[in-house]
C-alpha cells in the first residue's frame, strides 16, 4: 500500500510540474496604430450651391430656384473633436411664368427644429433642400439636416411642402431608408 501511495504522489507531482510549465501562445498578433486628432482648422463651410428647375403646376409654368450658403449670422456647430462648422441658409424662390413671385422665404434650421433632437439642435448642420416633385396641390421638397462631421452617415430626412395658397408645412421623411428617425410631430406649420 506503501507503494501506491508512493506512485500517486509521484503522478500528482509530475502533473503539476505540467501545470506549471509556460503554455506557448499561438495565434496573430493585432497591431493598431496610436488614435490622433486632427488639428483643429478654421471653421468648415459648404460650397454654396444653387438650383433652377422648370416645372409645370396647375397648367402653368413656374421657375423653381432652391440656393444654398454658409451663414456666419447663426452660432458655430462643433463635431466630437472640437471643429467648428458653419451652419447654411437656404432661399427657396418659385417665380411664375410672367417672372413675379409666388413664393420665396429662406430657411434656417431654427425652421425645423421642432424635427430634431437636442444633438441636432444644438450641432445639427442645415445641409440643403433639393425640389423634388410637384402634385396636384403642392411642390414638394426634401430637407437635410445632418451632423457635420458625418453628412452621409447621421441625418434627419424632412419633407418641404409648398401648397397652391403658398403655405408651407413640415413632414417628417418616412420614406428614405436611410435613418429610421421618428419625432413626436408628424406634421408642423411654418409661421414665418
Amino acid at each position: 500500500m506503501k507503494q501506491t501511495l508512493v506512485y500517486l504522489f509521484m503522478a500528482a507531482g509530475i502533473m503539476m510540474l505540467g501545470a506549471c510549465k509556460e503554455k506557448k501562445q499561438t495565434g496573430d498578433v493585432i497591431i493598431t496604430e496610436k488614435y490622433e486628432p486632427k488639428d483643429l482648422q478654421a471653421p468648415i463651410r459648404m460650397d454654396d450651391q444653387r438650383q433652377e428647375s422648370t416645372v409645370e403646376w396647375q397648367g402653368q409654368n413656374y421657375q423653381v430656384i432652391v440656393s444654398r450658403t454658409a451663414d456666419d449670422t447663426q452660432p458655430m456647430l462643433k463635431d466630437d473633436n472640437g471643429q467648428e462648422y458653419v451652419d447654411n441658409k437656404v432661399t427657396v424662390d418659385i417665380r411664375r411664368g410672367d417672372g413675379s413671385s409666388f413664393f420665396q422665404h429662406t430657411f434656417t434650421k431654427a425652421a425645423f427644429a421642432s424635427f430634431v433632437d437636442e444633438p441636432f439642435k444644438r450641432n445639427g448642420q442645415l445641409a440643403g433642400i433639393r425640389f423634388d416633385e410637384v402634385d396636384k396641390s403642392a411642390m414638394e421638397f426634401d430637407v437635410v439636416i445632418a451632423l457635420p462631421d458625418a453628412v452621409d452617415d447621421l441625418f434627419v430626412p424632412l419633407d418641404l411642402v409648398v401648397d397652391r395658397q403658398g403655405t408651407v408645412r413640415v413632414e417628417v421623411n418616412n420614406d428614405m431608408d436611410m435613418l429610421d428617425y421618428e419625432t413626436d410631430d408628424d406634421v408642423d406649420d411654418i409661421d414665418d
